[in-house]
């Protein structure tokens, strides 16, 4: 009679640990799928693989159009821009290497953002070469054309300037303002320095550029300070006077680094050029 009891016991246990491990994998979020599919994109391409691609090209600012799924000749300039950037091959054709590039440029996207307008019709811009100078092909020196946000400074976009304090954010909170509107001012000397990429992202997602993108730190949401140092150096405040360079000397084993002229010191951080 007792050994029954146990049985029913444990059968009953057994059916709560089932119903359990149902209900949570029913209520659980979803593990997020790769990115694309294995397609090789090319001008002429269409379908959701290029919507995506087009979405995470305009999440970091290289794309200024709508994600129609229809691969033309914007997106072409705009994946070229990409690939010389991040020191890839400039042919326009989004292959394996390129995709694992992107996604890892765009750890943040999380599809359908607010600056992808779905539209299934195709865009007149797609019949025509995005850039003027479209009678030399090789030529993939041109700067993404983003439009501006309203009341932003200089003609900066907002995914620039989010991107901007993403960067600030995970490379200099804890350090003084003024160290953080410094590091602001490196990224953007960088901008015009021919020795660096042409664009915030490019700049940002450089290879080796910044530690905050080596770590993830990249990908924490800045507060409203870094926003500002942002927008302070964005304005012309630069504490470094030139600088293109920065490092902490208690964390750096970048003997290169440690050789480049001093320029000053501020918290932490040794800027130099």
């Amino acid at each position: 009679m007792q050994k029954n009891f146990h049985y029913k016991t444990a059968f009953v246990i057994l059916c709560i640990i089932c119903i359990s491990l149902i209900t949570l994998n029913i209520y659980l979020p979803k593990k997020q799928v790769d990115a694309f599919s294995s397609q090789v994109l090319s001008r002429g391409s269409t379908g959701q693989d290029v919507k995506e691609l087009q979405e995470r090209l305009i999440f970091i600012g290289f794309l200024d159009d709508k994600a129609d799924g229809v691969f033309g000749w914007n997106t072409y300039w705009a994946l070229r821009n990409f690939q010389k950037e991040f020191g890839m091959k400039v042919d326009g054709v989004a292959g394996t290497k390129l995709k694992e590039k992107l996604t890892k440029a765009t750890k943040n996207y999380k599809g359908n953002t607010a600056n992808n307008t779905s539209n299934n019709n195709t865009s007149n811009n797609n019949n025509k070469p995005a850039k003027p100078n479209t009678s030399n092909p090789n030529n993939s020196n041109a700067k993404p054309n983003n439009k501006p946000i309203a009341n932003a400074p200089n003609g900066y976009t907002d995914n620039d300037i989010k991107l901007m304090a993403n960067a600030v954010y995970g490379e200099s909170r804890g350090e003084p303002y003024i160290g953080q509107v410094a590091v602001a001012a490196v990224i953007l000397n960088r901008l015009t320095n021919a020795s660096f990429p042409n664009s915030i992202a490019g700049v940002i997602y450089q290879p080796g550029a910044f530690t905050a993108v080596a770590d993830g730190q990249i990908n924490l949401t800045p507060n409203a300070q870094a926003k500002k140092a942002v927008i302070d150096a964005i304005n012309g405040w630069d504490p470094t006077t030139g600088c293109i360079y920065y490092y902490n000397p208690k964390t750096a084993t970048n003997q290169w680094i440690r050789g480049r002229p001093i320029i000053l010191t501020i918290g932490q951080h040794i800027f130099c050029k």
